[in-house]
């Protein structure tokens, strides 16, 4: 995988570049010096011939054909011009003197610059050598060729290009490992970091990412986002301190008050009307307390100081006493409140906040399903995972509004004038958070399924 990711990074397409580019000024620096380095030496090769080739050329003008022949024999004795290759011919290309003993059958020109096999190998020489030379034509028609055995040159021009072409494959090779592992490690920097923020987005700001005290870039990035996330970790704090601390102090006026009318509505000398006014506050009052309870809690689960009562649980004994607790609700809304599934459904988690999702989840089926309909409650172990799910057969929820309704005091519109403060479903969503539970929400045609999807338990 971490493989795919580097092949995959702009960093290793960056380096490809690089090497692309490296490996362009490479190839052209060593053409440049094989072909300069080819071209001095067949140019010295030629500057030898062409003199050589003069100095026949001049015999051949003062002395004729016999005093051309007696020089290259003259020549061939001479153990200083062993690598040079001579043959004359008459007209009919018969051979006349030199050391090779017949033209050669590939020379078809009559003169300027050739390259050939030799067919026979030279007398210092084992192989067939290849010879570079320079032929002419006389007036009389016998031809003169002069050359040289270049095989030594070939084989140093063939040494010095393989050694060039495996310098650039060694050094394109290098340069890929090093690509590789220099991304290698860009991508796992990268990945860490990548694994820390989705710590931080699924259980919280309390993750950071790990620093390996190296001191270079990438630590110094890892401490700023750290430094950042503190910030971050602390003013969230504090805005949860200050709600917490306005929701206690404006618990305790409004319970005393609450108080006090609850004493003056069972006074004796208050009229009905005064009575009536009283009741309405009051019940005003708990939905206000009811409201600031909820926030509290919710404050209280998003701190996940709850874990610590973690333990494994039986979803279908939760979820019967929810059933068996607002069977008399259901039966008031002609509802028909059922739980199926299987007969034990484990999961680790807190037993209380657990019972508080599925109640919220069942009593929001009831209020907002049909009149007359039924609720299902269902446990079952899907693929090793425990899941449960409220399903009514109501009006249902809008796909667009689904990841809406989990959001504080949001209403649907539809349901804005009925009793409810909006933050049901956002304890739900609390609940799961903390459990790592996944919501997913459904169309049950017709109808609203939400299932929570709990991880397996821990053994």
């Amino acid at each position: 995988m971490l493989l795919v990711k580097t092949l995959r990074s702009s960093t290793f397409k960056q380096a490809l570049i690089a090497i692309g580019t490296f490996g362009i000024i490479v190839s052209a620096l060593f053409s440049y010096v094989y072909l300069s380095t080819s071209s001095y030496v067949r140019s010295r090769s030629d500057r030898g011939i062409m003199t050589e080739y003069s100095s026949l050329e001049s015999a051949y003008e003062r002395s004729g054909r016999d005093g051309l022949i007696a020089l290259i024999k003259q020549r061939i004795a001479d153990k200083s011009f062993a690598d040079n290759v001579y043959i004359v011919v008459d007209p009919s290309l018969a051979a006349l003197g030199g050391n090779l003993t017949a033209w050669p059958s590939t020379v078809t020109a009559d003169r300027g610059w050739i390259e050939f096999r030799a067919g026979e190998p030279l007398p210092h020489a084992a192989n067939r050598p290849l010879v570079r030379a320079m032929l002419q034509t006389f007036p009389g028609g016998d031809r003169l060729l002069v050359g040289k055995d270049i095989s030594d040159l070939d084989r140093f021009a063939d040494q010095i290009k393989t050694a060039m072409i495996s310098v650039a494959a060694l050094l394109f090779v290098v340069a890929g490992v090093a690509s590789i592992l220099v991304t290698r490690r860009t991508v796992g920097r990268i990945e860490s970091i990548n694994a820390t923020s989705r710590a931080i987005m699924q259980s919280g700001l309390d993750q950071r990412i790990p620093l390996r005290g190296t001191h270079d870039e990438w630590d110094r990035v890892a401490e700023n986002l750290n430094l950042m996330l503190d910030r971050i970790e602390t003013l969230m704090g504090e805005v949860r301190q200050v709600s917490d601390n306005v929701a206690h102090d404006l618990r305790t006026p409004l319970t005393r008050m609450r108080g006090r009318l609850e004493k003056a509505y069972h006074g004796q000398r208050i009229g009905e009307e005064d009575q009536a006014l009283i009741g309405d506050t009051i019940a005003d009052l708990d939905a206000v307390l009811r409201i600031f309870s909820s926030l509290t809690r919710i404050a209280q689960i998003e701190t996940q100081a709850r874990k610590g009562a973690f333990r494994t649980v039986n979803l279908v004994e939760i979820a019967s006493e929810v059933v068996e607790l607002y069977d008399a609700a259901a039966e008031q809304e002609g509802t028909r409140l059922t739980v199926v599934g299987d007969r034990e459904v484990m999961v680790t988690g807190d037993r209380d906040l657990i019972f508080d999702a599925i109640a919220n989840l069942v009593d929001n089926a009831i209020k907002h399903g049909r009149a007359g309909g039924q609720v299902v409650v269902a446990n079952e172990n899907i693929d090793g995972k425990p899941v449960i799910s409220i399903a009514d057969d109501g009006p249902g929820i809008p796909a667009h509004e689904h990841e809406q309704v989990f959001k504080r005091f949001y209403r649907l519109e539809h349901n804005r004038y009925t009793p409810g403060n909006g933050l049901g479903l956002s304890l739900v969503a609390a609940v799961a958070h903390l459990h790592g539970a996944r919501i997913e929400m459904l169309d049950n045609s017709p109808g609203l399924k939400l299932k929570l999807w709990f991880p397996a338990p821990v053994t």
